[in-house]
């Protein structure tokens, strides 16, 4: 995994790299839009800015993307310090739950434990389907549904901030209260994501409150199923379903941390849908 600094250099040359081809595209194809003669020079104008025109966009969002990756590394690392703190909020957390009555999350580890390939499937998809799911639904969104692209993006954006701001407080994920009984399943089979506590060169441990990985599979599923048109649309229902067993049985994180998660994304949606109401209602001439 980048730290967050490989990764804010290379937001910053994705996003400089999209500005400058986008404008690139336009200049280029203006000047060959104008072109008196329509020779092998002038062709070569027009597809350098039918290119900037498609790859600057693609470009500048990527960068987008990158840049809250690096913010939520760098939060991660500023809610490291803490480490007593953050286990005693763990313990808040759990005890929480118990009075509330949810069910253990030791109940679903134990599930996967007996079972090397399917705990190994778990690390891996918690290790990757985060990411590959996000980036695969907004390249997706980007091809093929351009004009619902940056709702999905200013949601993406909102939640991620809103979710940083939250994990500034440090909670350590289940899988460090050992006394109970919790394993660290990915350490057992050297699949690890983390590093040493605090380390800079590693994701950060101590910010499990709110699950990112819950938020991010939610409003996957809400854009494509928004989005989609196809019935099969529906299947991606399961990946935040999988998502929230995965980050439970790899003892990374509490139900409430996905509980949490999903109110932030909830609220972002429909703080989102007033803004876009009211900005449509707006826009009527009256008696319209």
């Amino acid at each position: 995994m980048l730290s967050w600094q490989q990764a804010a250099l290379l937001a910053a040359g994705l996003g400089a790299a999209g500005v400058l081809l986008v404008r690139t595209g336009r200049t280029v194809g203006g000047a060959a839009g104008h072109a008196l003669q329509h020779g092998h020079r002038t062709r070569l104008r027009e597809l350098a800015g039918r290119w900037g025109a498609h790859a600057g966009p693609f470009a500048r969002e990527a960068g987008l993307v990158i840049g809250l990756y690096a913010l939520w590394q760098l939060a991660g690392n500023l809610a490291s310090g803490g480490f007593h703190d953050a286990v005693g909020h763990a313990w808040w957390i759990w005890h929480a739950e118990r009075s509330l009555h949810l069910p253990s999350e030791l109940a679903v580890q134990h599930l996967v434990l007996p079972h090397a390939l399917l705990s190994r499937m778990a690390n891996m998809y918690y290790a990757t389907m985060h990411f590959g799911m996000l980036i695969a639904m907004l390249v997706w969104l980007f091809a093929r549904h351009r004009d619902g692209y940056p709702a999905v993006r200013n949601a993406m954006a909102a939640s991620t901030a809103i979710c940083l701001l939250i994990s500034l407080i440090p909670v350590a994920p289940p899988r460090m209260l050992s006394s109970l009984g919790f394993v660290d399943l990915a350490a057992r089979y050297g699949e690890s994501v983390y590093s040493v506590v605090g380390s800079a060169a590693g994701a950060d441990q101590l910010s499990a409150m709110p699950s990112v990985h819950v938020a991010w599979s939610l409003l996957v599923a809400w854009a494509v199923v928004t989005r989609g048109t196809g019935r099969w649309r529906w299947l991606i229902v399961a990946h935040p379903v999988v998502t929230v067993l995965v980050v439970v049985a790899t003892g990374n994180h509490y139900w409430a941390d996905g509980i949490v998660a999903a109110a932030i994304v909830t609220a972002v949606l429909s703080v989102q849908a007033l803004l876009t109401g009211s900005v449509g209602r707006a826009g009527k001439l009256p008696g319209a």
